[in-house]
């Protein structure tokens, strides 16, 4: 389990607490329509932090082709028709471009200066000179509007509490309640001001395309020449 970084509930473990029962049960939202509506039809797309395929399989149904990667076996598991690839984001180079990367989930967001440069430093590598790169970024107001619920189709979210625990970075504590189960998730996010998050990157080699959505929590990045 990475510093920082815990979970409770029914199914195995990975290194940043979650569970691989609960994301085998996680609906999908609207992010396969916003990345359909960003990038070209059939494109080859890397899903950094693919998780248990929530997104992978409506973008296969969609026609495009997916690298799935995580760094947890038990959840690339549960991924078909996708080629699959263990291994932690940050240190990924699989010697190969494609048209479009993307990385959800707020990764972006990490804690640790050094594994968010990691982060996007592995986004660059692996664009194609004319692809995109999907970016996920939290809300503005997500580490001051808590706790706040919200129903995801088949439970209750409830992000519980953001401490702050130095350096700019929060403790967040989610909890997920189902039906016949409830789990926790503690991982560290840093908020990120616009400025901040287009400096940073910059600093990676990709430049602010757009912002996709009206909240701006999807954007999309070229590749700098």
């Amino acid at each position: 389990m990475r510093a920082g970084y815990a979970g409770t509930g029914p199914g195995a473990r990975t290194p940043d607490g979650c569970s691989v029962e609960l994301y085998k049960r996680l609906p999908v939202g609207d992010e396969p329509d916003v990345i359909e509506a960003a990038v070209p039809a059939g494109a080859s797309v890397l899903e950094l932090g693919s998780g248990a395929g929530r997104v992978t399989r409506p973008l296969l149904a969609r026609g495009f082709t997916v690298t799935a990667v995580d760094e947890s076996p038990g959840m690339l598991e549960h991924i078909q028709g996708a080629r699959t690839v263990c291994s932690p984001i940050e240190v990924l180079d699989l010697g190969e471009t494609f048209d479009v990367v993307l990385l959800a989930s707020f990764l972006v967001h990490s804690g640790d200066p050094q594994v968010r440069r990691g982060l996007l430093s592995t986004c660059r590598r692996h664009v194609g000179d004319d692809g995109c790169v999907l970016i996920q970024r939290e809300g503005l107001d997500w580490h001051s509007d808590v706790p706040r619920t919200r129903d995801n189709g088949a439970g209750t979210v409830r992000i519980v509490s953001a401490t702050p625990v130095g350096d700019g970075v929060d403790s967040m504590l989610c909890e997920y309640t189902y039906p016949d189960a409830t789990w926790t998730q503690t991982f560290l996010s840093r908020p990120l001001t616009r400025p901040e998050f287009e400096n940073h990157l910059l600093a990676a080699g990709l430049a602010v395309d757009t912002y996709l959505t009206e909240d701006e929590t999807w954007v999309r990045a070229l590749p700098v020449r």
